[in-house]
């Protein structure tokens, strides 16, 4: 599975309508309204990197509302229930 992080710059006036027709998309996990200087933050889930370019340009991109993405893909995964439990083998 690829994950990939994507920043959007959306009209002002059209945030909720463009962050809900992202959110609406296959694919697409999550969608965050976000302050800072990208508008919404989608987190994409796709099994290959060629969905990728169907998704973001074809898709995301062509909604009305979005004026331009930037795309990063994720790597690896790192959170706090990791952390505790690599720390916690062999402890019984």
């Amino acid at each position: 599975m690829i994950t990939a992080i994507v920043l959007i710059h959306a009209a002002a006036d059209s945030i909720p309508e463009t962050a809900q027709a992202i959110a609406d998309i296959d694919g697409v996990k999550e969608v965050y309204s976000c302050a800072g200087e990208v508008d919404l933050v989608a987190i994409v889930r796709v099994s290959a990197h060629e969905d990728l370019a169907d998704l973001i340009p074809a898709k995301i991109g062509k909604i009305p509302g979005v004026h331009n993405t930037d795309t990063h893909i994720a790597f690896r995964s790192y959170s706090r229930a990791d952390t505790e439990s690599a720390f916690s083998i062999g402890v019984d």
